[in-house]
């Protein structure tokens, strides 16, 4: 029987990779769907064939991995060719991760899904049909643009430029269950994962 699927998602900059790193020293099992998808992208990876087909030589490296940095600048600009490399790993992605989620050995899993109201809507195989809960990790505008403006390779306006094609702030509160506010500072994060993760332990029984 799987896990328990609990949904986290939140804005580029808002902290999710912390937030799950917490619920993992928890004892969660935590399913990253951003790992799975640079594991499916890898040399080798199970859907590097499908997107040499799809797109040709330009896009593979020499060691047969996605060239990530030509791809984003691709469906950056390209809505038509996002949708063409969406096809390909969308469905490889939810079906590993599916894998996994049934694998857990944790009461409950949490899902990392960037994406996750995003790319459900009207989707019957998206992951809204299948998490029980929605945990958003939010933080103000402001730093989110900071946090993620200081990544190699981003400044503040691609930041924006990708917080644009994200739901705004107050969509994704409007429609998550459960909230863990990332704009107080590291310590503020622990007690409140402690409190979701009993609670989510508790609802897995």
């Amino acid at each position: 029987m799987s896990a328990l699927a609990i949904g986290l998602t939140g804005g580029i900059g808002c902290g999710k990779t912390t937030v799950a790193a917490l619920f993992e020293s928890l004892g969660a099992c935590v399913i990253d769907t951003d790992r799975v998808a640079h594991e499916l992208t890898a040399a080798g990876g199970a859907a590097m064939e499908a997107i040499a087909a799809e797109f040709g030589a330009r896009f593979v490296t020499a060691q047969g991995a996605l060239d990530r940095a030509a791809m984003r600048e691709l469906v950056f600009e390209d809505a038509a060719a996002r949708g063409r490399l969406e096809s390909i790993l969308h469905p490889a992605i939810r079906e590993e991760s599916v894998r996994r989620l049934e694998r857990a050995a944790s009461p409950y899993a949490l899902v990392a899904v960037p994406l996750l109201f995003e790319t459900s809507g009207g989707n019957p195989g998206g992951w809204l049909g299948r998490v029980a809960r929605t945990l958003v990790v939010d933080c103000d505008e402001r730093l989110q643009v900071e946090r993620a403006a200081a990544r190699p390779g981003m400044d503040a306006g691609r930041v924006r430029s990708i917080m644009r094609t994200q739901w705004p702030r107050w969509r994704r509160l409007q429609c998550g269950d459960d909230v863990v506010w990332n704009g107080a500072g590291l310590d503020a994060l622990p007690p409140q994962c402690a409190r979701l993760h009993a609670r989510y332990e508790a609802l897995a029984r």
